[in-house]
């Protein structure tokens, strides 16, 4: 068996209808090591890299710290965060990691910052676009002059190569694009095992999904016939196929379902799902279309054991996206490998909800799983910097980020690492979290509830099947 670092499940495509722009966005969860597979942290404050969320301790004073590097100086770091804030397909859809990481160095700074160095973080809005992100791109490293990036979440990461060879660390950023797999320098909030080499995606264009998702309804569910919908689109084809090959690898009946994207027949979809006996939907839709398509399924009586969105859908906004459809709402299932945001019993998760509660109150009624992986792109890159001491260097941020020892971001994502493996062969060990929304949760309130123990052990021995992005 090969444990292999984080293969994702999939792709998600995200399509606006006016501007007819796609994305291509990694999923659900990673083919990690669970946390018993590498030995206890060193502890936070001692200085070797392991600072908590609210703060990194402050072993070293200002006057005995040097400007050791680009955007270091003895009393401060600057951070930049791309963000595509106001992109094509909405002003919310890639706000929460640059929120959550934002939350994260404000408490960081409360608390005396990270060895006498306060983080100054400046967030640049691309707009959503290539040119935009390159603009974005060169405001932070040439005339910001940050000494790293955190917490990407950009529709089009067009500047990518420039960060690579400028040698600037972005730590922690969302895969929407696959550049995350291609340039060294750029460290995925999931990690990635593939060569990183800067010449071509994953092993020279290939890379690999992992069906565990598919196994874990499976087990859990009892199903055996799914169904996959998809517009008439090049993106949201080509991620429906590789969902209906991970399908069929798990030995499920599988019947896909393409709709037009600008007159999409959702009844018809309903219907042929009804006469099917869907068990289990997926789809490679935007929120508009799997609202529709819930109106649809509503309307028509269609009922599944669980419609499975992803990471980025996990969020607030479900019952105001769904508002007009409950029964296919409280079957939304989403899947992710990092903690629910929900779940406060982890003290990672209880400092991060105080944080946003503090930092950003108007964001509270909005959060998502993607605020939390923001969170912890930010812990992550606090304690590549509280490794190197009074000496922050990128060289040294960068020998933590691609150390043999998987990183958890204390407990709040399945442990990842950047160490380049052989192309995957046989069977990966891969864990996942996974919950489902209920209205009946938090009081009638509804909220997302975590449907396994614990997603370090819900783990799966999975094959892993590959494909040209």
């Amino acid at each position: 068996m090969q444990l292999a670092v984080r293969r994702s499940a999939g792709l998600v495509a995200l399509i606006t209808t006016s501007a007819m722009m796609t994305v291509t966005a990694a999923t659900g969860c990673g083919t990690r090591l669970p946390s018993s597979a590498f030995s206890a942290r060193p502890t936070p404050g001692s200085g070797s890299g392991s600072g908590s969320g609210s703060g990194g301790g402050s072993a070293s004073n200002g006057s005995q710290n040097p400007a050791s590097d680009t955007g270091v100086t003895p009393t401060q770091i600057r951070i930049g965060i791309l963000a595509s804030l106001t992109s094509p397909v909405g002003s919310t859809a890639f706000s929460g990691p640059s929120y959550g990481a934002q939350a994260f160095f404000r408490a960081l700074n409360d608390s005396g910052g990270v060895h006498g160095r306060t983080v100054a973080a400046t967030v640049c809005d691309d707009g959503g676009s290539g040119i935009g992100n390159q603009d974005c791109v060169h405001q932070l490293i040439d005339h910001d002059q940050v000494f790293a990036l955190n917490a990407t979440a950009a529709l089009d990461y067009a500047g990518a190569d420039y960060v690579s060879k400028k040698d600037v660390p972005d730590v922690g950023g969302q895969p929407i694009t696959t550049v995350y797999d291609q340039y060294p320098h750029l460290y995925a909030i999931g990690g990635s095992s593939s060569p990183r080499d800067g010449r071509t995606v994953g092993w020279n264009g290939t890379l690999y999904q992992s069906t565990e998702i598919f196994r874990f309804f499976k087990q859990r569910l009892g199903s055996a016939r799914a169904a996959v919908v998809a517009y008439n689109q090049a993106d949201s084809t080509r991620y429906a196929s590789q969902l209906a090959a991970g399908l069929h690898a798990e030995g499920y009946h599988v019947v896909s379902q393409t709709v037009d994207l600008a007159l999409p027949d959702f009844q018809a979809v309903a219907a042929a799902m009804k006469a099917d006996g869907t068990q289990l939907l997926f789809d490679a839709m935007d929120t508009r279309g799997n609202a529709a398509l819930c109106n649809a399924m509503d309307a028509a009586g269609v009922s599944v054991l669980a419609k499975v969105t992803n990471v980025e859908n996990w969020g607030e906004s479900v019952r105001d996206d769904y508002r007009s459809s409950p029964a296919c709402r409280n079957v939304l299932w989403a899947t992710s490998s990092s903690r629910n945001y929900e779940d406060t019993q982890y003290p990672a998760v209880a400092q991060f909800r105080a944080a946003m509660a503090r930092y950003f109150p108007d964001q509270v009624s909005q959060l998502s799983a993607w605020d939390l992986e923001g969170w912890a792109a930010a812990q992550w890159l606090t304690d590549a910097i509280g490794s190197c001491g009074a000496n922050v260097t990128r060289a040294c941020v960068e020998t933590f980020m691609n150390r043999p020892q998987p990183y958890d971001a204390h407990n709040l994502i399945l442990p990842a690492s950047f160490v380049p493996t052989p192309p995957p062969t046989g069977t990966t060990h891969a864990c996942l979290n996974a919950a489902r929304w209920q209205d009946s949760a938090q009081g009638g309130k509804g909220g997302w509830v975590t449907q396994v123990p614990d997603m370090d052990t819900n783990c799966f021995d999975v094959p892993q099947l590959p494909y040209t992005p």
